[in-house]
């Protein structure tokens, strides 16, 4: 019988390999099969393990293998990578189970006629998984690419941009587990309310070290809770928590939040205007906006409004009449590779210049929208310049009639948070 955590994994990890669904999406779907939840967490781990060492387990599958990997059967090579980061980083694992597995998932998915390579490629893989050859560390993108497993092209523009020692950190960094922090619905509660109230609950936590409104959880499940089934908190990664922060709104201020869902930004600018403001919270997406309806109302935010808006027409709302907008624009992801393993070998160079462009685009609607004196923040969650600071460049040339007052990124290797950018940038006429 094979392993029903590994099972569910080879499934997810073929919904994402067809493009239907990202990590996230694909894992919940595949773990309601399993009732443990040791087997669920187990089912994450391999997922995203299998897909952040991805780089790293192809290149020690392709000393075994007689043929090019890519000539390999999909369903083949899917199950060859899952058992590999079993075998390579997973050493309390059995490995005659992991083996046996292996083969008996090439049979489950019709490739009968492949099992005896899965099993020969996965032997000689564990009888030398603690002598295995890399390469040199004089090849230093190679290197790097390989053993942290990261597109060679983006160690290429890292090296450029912050050297050796910071991009070894950075890659590092992104190949550890991402903790879960919660941001505080300061409209209903305070940190040190909701710490204690999951202390009652079996759910250790401790205060995120910059954001002023998080907690880190460090034991239990907090979205097992009534904490959360009340709406007082809601998932947020630290650095984006610390992009709510750089907001400048007063109580009684009306301000937009675009591209707002999942919430946490709009469930910030809600505590700051208080109950005499108002936030308008848009997305453009349907899913997208009944995900930010369900949070709206679970978190019981009682002074936003939820607006379904167009793509590519002009915004609904005429010009100048919002103290404060928010651009938190739709981005290439790539900070947050940590937390979405998979992102880094969805994108590529060309993405840069696709997501740059529309952002422009997205900033320069949004502007009218600003009230003389108002404010404006453009953010990201890409380390890449081409969606950060040239997007606010571009648009500073394009509009004198704004000027930048504070800009703020984080980065891996100096903040230990993921690469978010922000920019506050304040109208002046």
């Amino acid at each position: 019988m094979i392993a029903p955590a590994r099972r569910a994994a080879v499934d997810a990890l073929a919904l994402i390999d067809a493009g239907d669904l990202e990590l996230g999406a694909a894992v919940a779907r595949v773990r309601k099969t399993l009732e443990d939840e040791r087997d669920r967490a187990l089912l994450l781990e391999l997922v995203a393990g299998t897909l952040r060492m991805r780089n790293a387990i192809d290149y020690q599958l392709a000393q075994r293998v007689s043929r090019p990997l890519d000539k390999l059967d999909a369903a083949v090579l899917r199950i060859l990578r899952l058992s590999g980061y079993q075998l390579l980083f997973q050493s309390r694992l059995p490995a005659a189970a992991v083996i046996n597995d292996a083969v008996h998932l090439t049979r489950r998915a019709g490739k009968s006629s492949a099992a005896g390579l899965t099993n020969a490629v996965l032997r000689a893989l564990s009888r030398n998984r603690h002598r295995l050859e890399w390469p040199a560390r004089d090849a230093l993108i190679e290197h790097l690419s390989i053993v942290q497993s990261h597109p060679r092209w983006l160690v290429e523009r890292w090296l450029a941009r912050y050297g050796a020692a910071e991009t070894e950190s950075w890659l590092a960094f992104n190949n550890q587990p991402a903790p879960m922090c919660l941001a505080v619905n300061r409209t209903i509660t305070t940190r040190e309310a909701l710490a204690k109230e999951l202390t009652d609950a079996g759910v250790v936590t401790r205060p995120t070290t910059r954001a002023a409104n998080g907690l880190q959880v460090v034991e239990g499940r907090a979205l097992n809770t009534s904490a959360f089934d009340e709406g007082r908190f809601v998932v947020q990664d630290e650095a984006s928590q610390l992009i709510g922060e750089l907001a400048i709104v007063e109580a009684g201020d009306r301000v937009l939040d675009l591209c707002a869902s999942p919430g946490g930004k709009t469930l910030a600018l809600a505590a700051a205007v208080g109950a005499t403001g108002t936030v308008v919270a848009m997305d453009v997406r349907a899913h997208r906006v009944r995900l930010l309806m369900r949070t709206i109302e679970r978190c019981r935010l009682r002074n936003v409004t939820v607006v379904h808006g167009p793509a590519d027409e002009p915004l609904p709302f005429r010009s100048e009449t919002f103290a404060f907008v928010l651009v938190d624009a739709p981005c290439s992801g790539l900070g947050t590779v940590r937390r979405d393993p998979d992102i880094r070998w969805r994108r590529s160079p060309d993405d840069l210049a696709r997501f740059s462009g529309a952002q422009r685009e997205l900033l320069a609607r949004a502007a009218d929208l600003v009230t003389p004196g108002g404010r404006m923040l453009y953010s990201t969650c890409s380390s890449e310049p081409e969606e950060n600071e040239d997007v606010v460049a571009a648009f500073l040339q394009d509009r004198p009639g704004f000027v930048q007052e504070r800009v703020h990124q984080t980065l891996p290797f100096r903040d230990k948070l993921e690469a978010f950018y922000g920019a506050v940038l304040r109208r002046t006429m």
